[in-house]
């Protein structure tokens, strides 16, 4: 399986547009590969690099239940049931690093189910009802520098 964006080659910046202080819109995925198994995608990113100034791994954007068969993932949609980040609201909340370049993950997962959650659950919760139901993954990682 395999995530790209046709706005950033993996490990190289993620436009400013898509920061959370900018235009605030996730950036256009493409994912390829899904096993024929899987039942459903979820998608997440994070920022790992927020361990120092926020004291845990920073999430930005939660989604499960995406259609497996999606292959493309437009610029501001919401492709699936979307969970709460870290900004304390639903939906896609952008790189928005209070202290130097961050590295943002987007990871995908086929899995062989859909989760029945709330739409107030967050990365956790989805981890936790995903858990011995990974089919594959995949990885994108762009890095955003802090925007005056």
């Amino acid at each position: 399986m395999k995530l790209t964006s046709p706005a950033f080659e993996d490990g190289e910046n993620i436009p400013e547009k898509y920061g959370y202080t900018r235009e605030n819109v996730n950036p256009p995925l493409e994912i390829s590969g899904v096993p024929s198994k899987a039942k459903s995608l979820v998608l997440l990113m994070d920022d790992p690099d927020a361990t120092e100034p926020a004291g845990k791994i920073w999430d930005h954007w939660t989604v499960w239940n995406i259609n497996p068969s999606k292959t493309e993932i437009s610029e501001g949609q919401s492709p699936g049931t979307e969970g709460m980040t870290d900004f304390q609201q639903r939906g896609y909340g952008g790189p928005n690093p209070p202290d130097g370049t961050h590295k943002y993950r987007f990871r995908v997962y086929a899995i062989d189910t859909e989760l029945d959650l709330s739409s107030d659950s967050d990365k956790e919760d989805v981890l936790k009802a995903m858990e011995d139901h990974v089919l594959e993954e995949a990885q994108l990682e762009g890095k955003y520098d802090p925007v005056d």
